[in-house]
């Protein structure tokens, strides 16, 4: 039988007119395993809470629908080709061979889209994975001893202490974890990072943020103001507060919070290096976490090596115990070494690791030592010079992934991609490998990493070479460096300067080998003659001096700037040699309160412009659509973050297919007689504010390629994809905000002051094309905070599931007179916190009132004013 005759026989199944029901048929079965795969991942991360392990069963399946999807993809587009065709009525040979062969791949693919989901249903018998596992599982007697000193009333403060990395936060993590899943056991509990020096205004400023008291109160105030403060809000509450890392003193008095006494319950726990600060805190209780025993080092050391490669050879169990000996029970080193070797199944290789921890380098010894093999075992240069070069940011201060990312744009290392957005992912990979290969930590959330202070001081000492040459100068919190201190750092290859004074400079030094220079301190204006004596420069960051008023005219002599940050200065105007900086591809103009004039022509004259960011900044209203067509003229820009006033500039970013296609963040403001707003799919960001008229918000269907091109069959919502925040404030005629039903990854969500809203997803707007996938809509939020919304009666006109809600703020909505949430969101352990009046949350209506809102009350928490 040939080919056209087989295709008659083989029946429509496979014929071009069939082919869109088939591929109907794929897209809903891929959709259903997607929601399969999505609960999955949720309960990743509400067990990554608890600090379950992951298994290798999981992380399978993970990886398979994920390699499924992108084939699932691929297959849709030819398809789409196919079906465009134009010999449907003919049985040309070629394009029946053609549809045969597609409707047998679709045919194949349904089959294995449904094994996937059939083998979803085993994997609630085995541990949910985590993406990145805890260090190590705190021995029990450590954990029960503080937690039956917590439970004691009699009990108000608690030490612990021990070296870096034995397990300190582990354990602060673990309790502070198992307090928030009861919920009601304290009014509110705060969590600081003190580390060194214990500064009190940092601190303060840390709980004042924690306690959601408005910056009015606090702001420019003093010392004893700020305590104040804290103490009126704190004096009246059950409060939990966790003190990490002290290495001095803190006086509590001082801080504002209130004695610790029988009658307020409240405890503080605090972790430390050194006994003696637990005297000196007058502790009532401490406990020293020492470092493992030989079997428990053992033990944790093969975890993260996993019985794969242990067994792999019958050589390497025994060298696994010698280099796991040689980690002296440290935690931080045993885990860190544990996960390099993983997957190493060659002896020779650990021949070598264990050779080299055993006959450490004259400059390296013990938790250095094993550290230092971690790092080198890193399976790029580009993924060590990215880990080095987080050593640069301030001991335990949170770095933000965004502009880590964006640094190391500017300072080439992900120079093999051309498109900021490849950079960008490559980036975020390279962070999530760090944070498996336990080199950096995860921050308060998903933005934020940090890096403990211990493989910090390693990073530091590998970037000077390992102790020979001081590359790397990191000063922080310095009162005054001194100008002849200065002119030693003249070998040096990148400087960061965090909180600190300088002495002023006599004489400009010469910074020959310089590459990067981070400044945020309180600079008032850059020494004159600078710049001219930096010859490499790559990356200028003078982000947060808050009273720099001006820049130097010879910057234009830094011809081999890419990367430059302006943000939270004082600038009013940006100096016309910046058109020389021909290599820039990194503008960053944020938070900008004072800049009022961007010359003509100089933005366009930035030939190599990349990522152009002026997000927050005060920008004359008259230079916006000029700037915007600037923008639009070049040629290698594809990232932009941007504030608009008035309905004029907003229109030129509408009618510009380029600009919209590249706009990441994007805030709108004050535009009077904008009645719409047209998104694009690749939105990441959103503010609209003021927007007196503005009734509707639209989406652009753009694609930019292959990459981008969405399926008809597929679900419209996946194309706000990538968008994370929104935050809507003074639009009293939005009547609802039912493209949100499209925003499938949103995080935050906050309205505000919208007088005419009754509904966020409202009926019609396209949202019935998705009704069977609402269980997606709002999957991934976090927050949600509802303000001053007269009309508003319900988020959807059914409940919802918000697997992954941890805090909604209710404000002056006196109609929304039902939660939300379906019977899974209040039952889950994920919701933290409901704050709103006690007279709405009294006057709630309940489904069933006896299951939900006894579920609900512990999270509840009065809104004081």
């Amino acid at each position: 039988m040939d080919v056209a005759a087989d295709c008659a026989a083989k029946g429509v199944d496979h014929s071009r007119d069939q082919l869109p029901q088939n591929l109907d048929s794929l897209a809903n079965a891929m959709e259903e395993l997607k929601h399969v795969y999505q609960d999955v991942k949720e309960r990743v991360k509400r067990e990554e809470q608890f600090q379950n392990k992951r298994t290798r069963e999981v992380d399978a399946w993970l990886c398979s629908v994920e390699n499924m999807e992108r084939e699932v993809n691929e297959l849709m587009v030819k398809s789409d080709i196919e079906i465009q065709k134009k010999c449907l009525g003919s049985c040309c040979l070629t394009n029946c061979r053609s549809s045969y062969k597609l409707g047998k791949m679709i045919r194949e693919k349904v089959a294995a889209v449904a094994e996937l989901q059939s083998r979803a249903d085993h994997l609630d018998e085995v541990p949910v994975p985590l993406f990145r596992p805890a260090v190590y599982e705190m021995p029990m007697d450590l954990f029960d001893r503080v937690w039956r000193w917590l439970e004691d009333e009699q009990v108000g403060t608690i030490g612990i202490y021990g070296m870096g990395g034995v397990g300190k936060t582990t354990l602060l993590a673990k309790i502070n974890n198992r307090v928030l899943k009861r919920n009601n056991e304290f009014d509110v509990v705060i969590w600081i990072t003190v580390s060194r020096p214990g500064r009190i205004e940092l601190v303060q400023q840390q709980i004042l943020n924690i306690l959601d008291v408005p910056d009015y109160k606090w702001k420019d105030r003093s010392q004893d103001e700020k305590a104040l403060e804290i103490f009126q809000v704190l004096k009246t509450r059950k409060f939990l507060l966790f003190l990490d890392d002290i290495w001095e003193r803190l006086d509590l008095m001082k801080l504002g919070i209130p004695p610790l006494n029988n009658q307020n319950k409240s405890k503080v726990v605090l972790t430390t290096r050194f006994q003696d600060v637990c005297h000196q805190m007058e502790v009532q209780k401490m406990v020293d976490v020492k470092c493992l025993g030989e079997e428990e080092a053992f033990a944790l050391f093969q975890a993260n090596v996993g019985e794969d490669t242990l067994n792999s050879h019958p050589q390497i169990p025994n060298l696994a115990r010698i280099i796991a000996q040689e980690c002296r029970g440290l935690p931080l080193a045993l885990v860190a070494i544990g996960r390099a070797l993983a997957g190493s199944t060659a002896p020779e290789e650990w021949k070598k690791a264990a050779q080299t921890l055993k006959n450490p380098s004259y400059e390296s010894q013990g938790t250095f030592s094993a550290l230092e093999l971690s790092y080198d075992r890193l399976p790029s240069d580009t993924i060590k010079s990215c880990f080095i070069y987080c050593s640069l940011f301030p001991e335990d201060r949170e770095i933000c992934c965004d502009q880590l990312i964006e640094l190391w744009i500017g300072e080439g290392f992900l120079d093999e991609f051309d498109h900021i957005h490849e950079a960008r992912n490559q980036g975020g990979i390279i962070i999530e490998h760090l944070q498996h290969a336990c080199l950096l930590d995860n921050g308060k959330s998903e933005k934020y990493v940090r890096m403990h202070d211990l493989i910090r001081d390693v990073a530091l000492w590998i970037a000077g070479e390992r102790g020979r040459k001081k590359k790397f100068v990191v000063q922080e919190e310095v009162e005054l460096i001194e100008a002849d201190e200065v002119a030693k750092w003249k070998e040096a290859q990148r400087i960061s300067l965090w909180d600190c004074s300088v002495e002023e400079l006599k004489e400009s030094p010469s910074f020959l080998n310089l590459e990067t220079l981070m400044v945020s301190c309180k600079l008032m204006s850059c020494p004159s003659g600078l710049f001219g004596y930096m010859p490499i420069i790559r990356v200028l960051d003078l982000s947060k001096n808050f009273g720099l008023i001006e820049l130097p005219v010879e910057i234009d002599s830094l011809a081999s700037l890419q990367y430059l940050n302006l943000s939270y200065t004082q600038i009013v105007k940006l100096p016309i040699q910046l058109e020389k900086l021909s290599k820039l591809r990194c503008l960053i103009l944020d938070e900008m309160d004072l800049l009022q004039i961007i010359p003509r022509q100089l933005i366009s004259k930035l030939s190599s412009l990349q990522l152009f960011s002026i997000f927050n900044s005060m920008v004359a209203h008259g230079d916006c659509k000029a700037l915007l067509k600037e923008l639009e003229c070049l040629e290698h820009l594809n990232e932009i973050s941007i504030r608009l006033k008035r309905a004029l500039p907003t229109q030129t970013l509408f009618n510009s297919h380029k600009l919209r296609r590249n706009i990441r963040r994007l805030s709108l403001q004050d535009c009077a007689g904008m009645s719409f707003v047209l998104l694009s799919p690749h939105l990441q960001m959103l503010e609209i504010y003021s927007c007196s008229e503005l009734r509707f918000v639209k989406i652009s269907a753009e694609k930019e390629g292959p990459s981008d091109m969405v399926h008809p069959n597929f679900p419209s919502h996946q194309y706000f994809c990538k968008l994370r925040e929104v935050e809507i404030v003074f639009c009293p005629r939005l009547l609802n905000l039912t493209w949100l039903a499209h925003a499938q990854n949103l995080l935050s969500l906050v309205v505000r002051n919208c007088e005419s809203l009754e509904e966020v997803i409202g009926e019609g707007g396209g949202v019935a094309e998705i009704e069977q996938d609402l269980v997606v809509v709002f999957s991934g939020l976090k927050t949600l905070h509802l303000w001053s919304l007269p009309k508003l009666k319900s988020i959807h006109g059914r409940p919802l599931p918000f697997p992954s809600l941890r805090e909604f703020n209710v404000r002056f909505c006196p109609s929304l007179r039902k939660l939300p949430f379906d019977s899974d969101t209040w039952a889950s352990k994920n919701l933290l916190k409901i704050k709103g009046e006690e007279e709405w949350w009294d006057g709630l209506e309940w489904e069933d009132k006896n299951s939900a809102k006894l579920s609900l009350s512990p999270c509840f928490v009065p809104v004081r004013w």
